[in-house]
């Protein structure tokens, strides 16, 4: 397990990270979210030994975690960087005796990683005859191909099409269920909410949420219905607890300041039987994200 404590870091007048605190399970995905300047580019470097904190303790499996423990970590930074002149074989086999891996070990699984993100070109292929999107997914390869143990991926998500994001889900869940501990960060909600077991959100370099990702959505009320019914706007505007109601085709979404109002609307709008559609949720995490990036500081 990994465990961030009390982490502060400052740059000059700059409190980039303070008192932070957080862990990865082994077996678990964590998504850090945060707008740009959160902190979360300084956390990873931190973990990584890039930088030293200032205060706090950075441990993995209850011990320090130092230069001696690379071989286990598998790192994307946000800027990719990738030898434009290497095949791709090469490329991989480099980064993989970097953590202390046989080339004979590694080059039998290349076609097999290959196959898995469906990296379009051969082995022999030059890095730079590729696409943007296929650089980023050998490089991806070349983190993960060593099987580590603490999975660190900066923005993993960034530029790739749907496509290609779901290859990558489905790349991080399999580590995941070999037993690694993965910590990302990612600006797409709809990612995060894909994989994540555990979200950490930073504002200003402080932890503002922290916790299993249903347990956050519930903790802010059921306070979204979705409802196809005989009912107009105004009749679900006029029921007390109704904050605001949008009509997106044959479909409303209401917004809730008081949950329980939730079985008002329901039993009004199965006066007459039938309806196609009603569900009360918690928001979203990307509702969640934008109301605690915009609240004022707690």
């Amino acid at each position: 397990m990994l465990e961030i404590n009390n982490l502060t870091k400052t740059f000059g007048s700059l409190k980039a990270v303070t008192n932070e605190s957080f862990h990865v399970e082994q077996g678990h995905i964590l998504g850090l979210i945060g707008q740009n300047g959160a902190g979360k580019t300084t956390t990873f470097r931190m973990i990584l030994n890039f930088l030293t904190p200032d205060t706090g303790t950075i441990t993995w499996q209850g011990q320090p975690l130092t230069r001696k423990e690379a071989d286990i970590i598998g790192y994307l930074p946000e800027e990719r960087g990738l030898y434009p002149k290497m095949s791709i074989e090469d490329q991989i086999l480099f980064f993989a005796e970097l953590k202390g891996k046989k080339r004979k070990d590694i080059r039998p699984k290349i076609d097999a990683w290959m196959d898995r993100f469906q990296v379009k070109g051969k082995r022999t292929d030059k890095v730079k005859s590729l696409s943007k999107g296929n650089q980023q997914k050998v490089q991806l390869i070349a983190t993960l191909i060593h099987e580590p143990d603490l999975i660190i991926l900066d923005e993993p998500f960034s530029g790739l099409d749907p496509v290609n994001a779901s290859l990558l889900e489905q790349g991080i869940k399999g580590m995941r269920d070999r037993g690694a501990a993965i910590i990302y960060s990612s600006h797409d909600m709809g990612n995060v909410s894909a994989i994540s077991d555990d979200i950490v959100m930073l504002k200003q370099g402080q932890v503002v949420l922290n916790g299993a990702v249903d347990t956050i959505r519930e903790s802010f009320g059921q306070t979204r219905v979705f409802l196809q019914s005989p009912l107009t706007e105004a009749e679900v505007q006029a029921i007390p607890g109704v904050q605001a109601v949008t009509r997106k085709g044959q479909r409303l979404t209401i917004t809730l300041s008081d949950p329980e109002a939730g079985k008002t609307i329901f039993t009004a709008a199965t006066k007459q039987g039938y309806i196609r559609e009603f569900s009360q949720q918690p928001p979203t995490l990307d509702e969640i994200f934008r109301l605690k990036a915009g609240a004022a500081n707690e």
